[in-house]
């Protein structure tokens, strides 16, 4: 089964980190690619630009609207993913806390559909 791992961090933070704390931190996620590639269950990942690189687009009534800026502001940032293959959510919460960034944010595992679209 597919699974997302949202990463979401304090971006606050990873800027008050030193440049070889930072440095670091990017070479264990890489590190981790490589591992979980190997093993099969990497699809893919990327980080993401800062959230104030953002733009937010919502449709109402035919109408277009374009902001600047994120959906939400809130405390944590989305920073990143992991797109991975686990047998079942079990093993996709052990890959979760392996990504380096659980230390310093937290991850949002999240089930992919099957299906194009779910009622909630």
């Amino acid at each position: 089964m597919k699974y997302i791992c949202l990463i979401y961090n304090e971006e606050s933070r990873l800027r008050a980190m030193s440049k070889d704390e930072y440095e670091s931190l990017a070479k264990e996620h890489l590190a981790l690619d490589d591992e979980l590639e190997e093993s099969g269950n990497l699809i893919a990942s990327d980080a993401l630009r800062p959230v104030q690189d953002a733009t937010t687009v919502r449709l109402r009534n035919g109408n277009l609207s374009v902001t600047d800026g994120p959906f939400a502001e809130t405390k944590e940032q989305l920073g990143g993913f992991y797109l991975i293959e686990a047998r079942d959510l079990n093993e996709a919460i052990r890959i979760a806390g392996r990504i380096p960034s659980a230390r310093t944010g937290s991850i949002e595992v999240r089930p992919i559909s099957p299906d194009c679209c779910v009622q909630p």
